[in-house]
């Protein structure tokens, strides 16, 4: 992995020259890890005029082998306790000949740029906006793999979820259950916090789990994730509990699931992102449901559950080829409760079999 580590720097270098800085501090911290690997908590990266530094307050656990930085790296530790390590960064910057320094100003706090200010008062700051994120967007198969291994955690998780008995117990207690399993199966914890939400508040996006029990005839709807490596999935389903779905249950169901169907189907190589958005947006629109929809169809992911780019309406930009993605419209009507499928995808070209599924839970209403 050192080689990727040390393509991705040069990338971001050659973008931080042309703005005309010759050192660069990233401080955000999936921005980090993308860059240098696994490290310490707080850890910074310093693009310095002669040399890279990762500059952590404490050193990595050698416990962990398989969770350290990039071995190329040199490590700064810092000496004593309580300093911030994107101070020391800039201070380094400037002993090694720097007069200017990019960095992430969307993760830069007014405090730290007043520090940095006294330590290195003759080192302007230029910015270099999303640059990481905007490098981060497509995908090695490195990275895929990982993603891979996350969804088959989380389908795993789930499947036997769905083989336990539901009727009487707690939205919050499936949603604990849930994340439990993730960890048993070698997750590194859930992407996000896990959403159980049964009846009435089925298919709500975002739903926070309550003591709600679940009974029988409700909607029961899921959405976990797992995280793998550092890279987040996610996955997201729909059930009725214990009987047949009533009418209107198979109705709203087959309606997001053509919804969201159309949305995987539209993922190519070249596509706006707004019409992947608009392909499953226009089958619930039309149906009736403009009102009860959210305000996306889906987003990418990565080492953050929610990346560019972007499934919505207003989104600009196209989608490129080993660009992970979500789909996951859905419908939430107020005192009935809804229906929600999200699946990850990996954008693919025809010639390659078209999208990746990688979340493989089956996709049929089943009464559980």
């Amino acid at each position: 992995m050192s080689e990727v580590y040390a393509v991705r720097r040069t990338r971001l270098r050659e973008c931080c020259n042309a703005g005309g800085s010759a050192a660069a501090l990233v401080s955000q911290p999936a921005n980090v890890r993308y860059l240098a690997g696994p490290a310490p908590e707080g850890a910074v990266l310093l693009l310095g005029r002669t040399e890279d530094l990762l500059v952590c307050a404490g050193p990595p656990d050698d416990r962990a082998p398989h969770n350290r930085p990039d071995e190329a790296l040199r490590l700064h530790v810092m000496p004593g306790i309580g300093g911030d390590p994107a101070v020391a960064a800039a201070g380094l910057a400037a002993g090694q000949g720097a007069d200017s320094l990019a960095v992430e100003e969307h993760h830069l706090t007014v405090a730290r740029h007043r520090e940095i200010g006294s330590v290195a008062p003759r080192l302007r700051l230029a910015g270099i906006a999303g640059a990481v994120e905007q490098l981060r967007v497509v995908k090695d198969e490195e990275e895929i793999s990982c993603l891979r291994i996350g969804a088959e955690i989380a389908d795993q998780a789930l499947g036997e979820l769905l083989e336990s008995i539901l009727v009487g117990r707690t939205e919050r207690h499936l949603a604990l259950e849930l994340e439990r399993r993730l960890v048993d199966h070698g997750a590194d914890g859930p992407a996000f916090p896990t959403s159980v939400a049964t009846g009435p508040h089925a298919g709500r996006p975002g739903h926070r789990p309550t003591d709600r029990r679940v009974e029988e005839g409700d909607f029961l709807s899921v959405c976990l994730g797992a995280t793998y490596r550092g890279y987040r999935c996610e996955i997201g389903r729909t059930f009725v509990i214990g009987t047949a779905p009533a009418d209107w249950q198979i109705e709203l169901y087959d309606l997001v699931f053509s919804a969201q169907r159309a949305g995987r189907e539209s993922l190519v190589p070249g596509a706006a992102c707004r019409d992947v958005d608009r392909a499953a947006r226009q089958v619930l629109d039309s149906a009736g449901y403009a009102e009860a929809l959210p305000v996306l169809t889906g987003h990418g992911v990565g080492l953050e559950i929610d990346e560019d780019p972007q499934l919505t309406p207003a989104a600009m930009g196209k989608l490129d080829a080993c660009v992970p993605v979500t789909v996951e419209p859905g419908v939430h009507l107020p005192g009935r409760g809804g229906v929600r499928i999200d699946d990850t995808l990996v954008v693919r070209p025809e010639a390659d079999g078209g999208p990746e599924l990688l979340t493989i839970t089956t996709k049929e209403l089943l009464a559980l």
